[in-house]
């Protein structure tokens, strides 16, 4: 992998309510982020309804996929605008943020939090 190459940047986000203003916001912040840190975007992914709320996560199932099939040629991260984004819940966090380190990245979010040099922590630690 070239070091000399921007990061990739999957944007991540969940949205059970109607109103999609908070929505646009976060997008536009993470959007933001990506072009201050250099970061290359790739797309949005982004979970909704009663997708936003389960464990099941189509939109983060295909946003992993498509981060898998990157990752051997770039570095690659899943970019939320809070922690939340991902769950609310700490295990459900953890065990999305594994499944993402898995998958070749790792999980930043627009408040400068990554687990970029941590990420071999998160595998094998998933509940």
């Amino acid at each position: 992998m070239n070091a000399a190459i921007a990061p990739v940047a999957f944007v991540y986000d969940r949205c059970a309510s109607r109103s999609l203003r908070h929505l646009e916001m976060r997008l536009l912040g993470c959007d933001g982020y990506a072009d201050r840190m250099g970061w290359v975007l790739a797309g949005r992914w982004i979970d909704r309804g009663e997708d936003a709320l389960t464990a099941r996560r189509p939109q983060l199932d295909a946003l992993v996929e498509a981060m898998r099939e990157a990752a051997p040629e770039r570095e690659v991260l899943c970019l939320v605008h809070d922690w939340g984004r991902l769950s609310a819940d700490d295990a459900d966090r953890l065990a999305l943020r594994t499944r993402v380190v898995e998958a070749g990245g790792w999980t930043a979010t627009t408040f400068g939090e990554s687990d970029r040099h941590g990420r071999a922590l998160l595998v094998g630690r998933r509940p």
